[in-house]
């Protein structure tokens, strides 16, 4: 496998390249560095500084580097921002993952493994506990409306091109590698793992809890969560289940 891994300087990105390398794959890196971190990115890998609706970047990039596996991480993520701001999520990760599918049709790859999100799903039917795959999607916010459009998108371009791929849904990732050297990383930092850790060392000065009214024991959220290196291994085994 040869792979191109789109916002690898990112948060769940960078422990992938990790992953990638150390198994022995040739990863190049593309990433605009708006949320990543360059140094996040293992140096054995090849990083490129660049947007993914750059065809031509794009399109040169996957032939030279014989890519046959593209990741696609890069994404805007955060909730709140997409209430306030819904174009920019249709802008920058319809329209732009559009333009990367498009450029990558013209080269060899034909496999994408694609970070989706549970968000997808909205609210979950009365009684279920545990959502499946066949669960009815109805996101509540343009940024799980914006994952949902590309999935849609990439069954189309499947079937109409021949190309492989997989979208996997995930909630909540946390964690770090075990020796520390990558971590959550966000600024500002919004995930609530890193902040509970910045409260402990006394980097900050309060964690806050929002909601009340959940249909839990005490009344606050429930939230699941999954290691990063765990979501990093799963994308390495879809990948190799598509080629």
């Amino acid at each position: 496998m040869r792979a191109l891994v789109t916002g690898g300087a990112g948060y769940i990105g960078s422990h992938l390249v990790r992953l990638l390398v150390d198994e022995g794959v040739h990863t190049v890196v593309l990433d605009d560095l708006s949320t990543g971190f360059a140094d996040a990115v293992d140096r054995r890998a090849r990083f490129v500084r660049g947007d993914i609706r750059d065809h031509a970047l794009v399109r040169s990039l996957v032939e030279a580097e014989g890519v046959d596996a593209v990741f696609h991480f890069a994404a805007r993520i955060r909730v709140d921002e997409s209430v306030k701001d819904p174009a920019k999520y249709y802008r920058e990760n319809v329209a732009a993952s559009l333009a990367l599918f498009d450029a990558i049709l013209e080269g060899p790859a034909r496999v994408i493994v694609f970070s989706s999100t549970a968000a997808v799903y909205g609210d979950p039917d009365p009684g279920v506990v545990a959502l499946s795959e066949d669960h009815p999607k109805r996101p509540l916010n343009a940024y799980g409306e914006s994952k949902a459009i590309l999935e849609q998108a990439l069954g189309r371009y499947g079937e109409a091109y021949g190309l492989r791929w997989a979208a996997l849904r995930y909630f909540n990732a946390a964690g770090a590698q075990d020796d520390g050297s990558l971590r959550e990383r966000h600024e500002p930092e919004t995930h609530l793992v890193p902040i509970a850790l910045e409260v402990a060392a006394g980097e900050r000065a309060a964690l806050t809890v929002f909601g009340r009214d959940y249909p839990t024991q005490d009344g606050t959220c429930v939230r699941d969560y999954v290691h990063v290196t765990d979501l990093a291994a799963a994308h390495v085994a879809a990948a190799r289940h598509l080629a």
